[in-house]
């Protein structure tokens, strides 16, 4: 498997896309949605559309920022690039993190979703079998990945969109069609407030995360330059308008509508409109949502740990080893595969706060990434650079960074604990590497003795 590293472009825009949205998972609007709901005071829509403005962003910033370097390794290498070789390591140690537990959270939520169907069958069993599964497909090819993964969230589009006419079919029963245009939706004075809006918005911001793991199969794609932007745009656009279509309609059609357990308030809001038919089916597409928002988050971090292979901040001989025939990082699969298995320990609200800490901190740095490279590298100053090189990006560390402040004491303690590792780690490398060269600049010259 040694001597081949470099990886195969062969994804195009619309495999990018459904991986990307794979990632994401479309039907996290309905995991979310209990939580969503009480905190945005039932201002759904306005929360999701404040919510995507503000991602918008970042989102920006990471088009910028792949079209300059358009290779693996995301915020990482956007950060040593544009910044600091150190600030890079120390942003790539973060998303570490993110990418960690991103496979881990999609196979624990599957384990729980089947434990539920099948209550016989242990929770780790489902996780192993999933591991093994998701291994298997990675190591295949990312055609493989982009393949499944475009059914899945076909399969979920369908199920939204379903939902979406049945919801239209109440209204129009109930209220007649002069009732599906309404702007109270997007603003109830009378129900809410600019501050449930945004709080909302400050949790169901997370709803958008993914759209960023497509810059990780940048060497894996066919023009990345052009490809790679339009996907991520494709992305938070086709998400934004889904999650707003469902929150608009539902809050025309049962604007009363009320629960008490806000883990399950989705299953109660499908079932009302859909009967135990369409809830079964939402069951299942939920699974179907789980499984491959893991095969995507493995793909990602499996080529995130290429990338820092080969800047050697990992050993470069283990993480840029590729199958032979399937030119797939086989090694990082496996060794993501295996840290996956500690999902049978991890609690899920725990590890969804640490992707969060992750990406968060890479969405600061992507965004200064974009100042730093543009408006004061390539010193890009006209008035129309100015607000697209300062003043976006500028917008974008300001309401990620207020984010990162949301996140509760132990997860931002862990976090900044992690980091100080990363310093450590940064440290014994860089002690280790100037012991190393010394006595290698030695052989060197042993040799050239040798062959005189």
């Amino acid at each position: 498997m040694e001597g081949q590293t470099s990886l195969i472009r062969s994804l195009k825009t619309p495999q990018v896309v459904f991986l990307g949205l794979a990632w994401m998972t479309p039907m996290i609007y309905f995991t979310v949605y209990g939580v969503a709901f009480n905190a945005a005071d039932g201002q759904m829509t306005a929360a999701y559309m404040a919510a995507f403005i503000a991602i918008f962003f970042t989102a920006y910033s990471y088009s910028r920022m792949v079209k300059a370097y358009p290779i693996s390794g995301s915020a990482y290498i956007y950060t040593e690039k544009a910044i600091h070789p150190k600030v890079g390591f120390l942003v790539g140690w973060a998303l570490i993190i993110d990418y960690v537990f991103s496979p881990i959270i999609a196979i624990l939520t599957f384990g729980i979703f089947m434990n539920t169907e099948f209550p016989s069958i242990p929770i780790y069993i489902w996780i192993i079998v999933m591991n093994i599964i998701l291994a298997i497909v990675n190591i295949l090819g990312i055609k493989s990945a982009a393949r499944v993964s475009s059914i899945s969230v076909l399969c979920q589009i369908a199920f939204i969109a379903l939902f979406c006419i049945l919801t239209m079919k109440d209204i129009l029963v109930n209220d007649g069609v002069s009732s599906l245009f309404s702007l109270t939706p997007f603003f109830n004075i009378e129900n809410g407030s600019i501050s449930s809006i945004f709080s909302g918005a400050s949790l169901i911001c997370f709803c958008f995360l993914g759209f960023d793991a497509v810059t990780t199969m940048a060497e894996e794609t066919i023009d990345p330059q052009k490809t790679i932007p339009k996907a991520i745009f494709y992305i938070i656009f086709i998400a934004a308008l889904m999650y707003m279509a469902i929150s608009y309609l539902t809050a025309i059609a049962y604007p009363d509508f009320t629960f008490q357990n806000p883990d399950n308030a989705a299953y109660s809001l499908v079932q009302l409109i859909g009967g135990n038919l369409l809830s079964s089916l939402f069951i299942l597409v939920l699974i179907i949502a789980t499984f491959t928002q893991g095969l995507s988050s493995m793909t990602s971090v499996s080529r995130f740990f290429y990338a820092l292979g080969k800047e050697s901040i990992l050993p470069k001989k283990f993480f840029t080893t590729l199958h032979p025939k399937f030119k797939t990082p086989v090694a990082n699969i496996i060794f993501v595969a295996v840290i996956s298995l500690s999902a049978v320990a991890i609690n899920l609200d725990t590890a969804v706060l640490f992707v969060s800490f992750g990406a968060l901190t890479a969405f600061v740095f992507v965004n200064l990434c974009v100042i730093a490279q543009f408006y004061i590298r390539e010193k890009r100053r006209s008035a129309k650079d100015t607000l697209l090189y300062l003043i976006f990006p500028l917008i974008g560390v300001a309401f990620i960074g207020w984010l990162l402040t949301l996140l509760d004491k132990y997860t931002l303690k862990v976090g900044i604990t992690w980091i100080i590792i990363g310093f450590v780690y940064l440290f014994i490398r860089k002690k280790w590497l100037q012991a190393k060269t010394p006595i290698a600049v030695s052989q060197n010259i042993e040799k050239k003795k040798y062959v005189r």
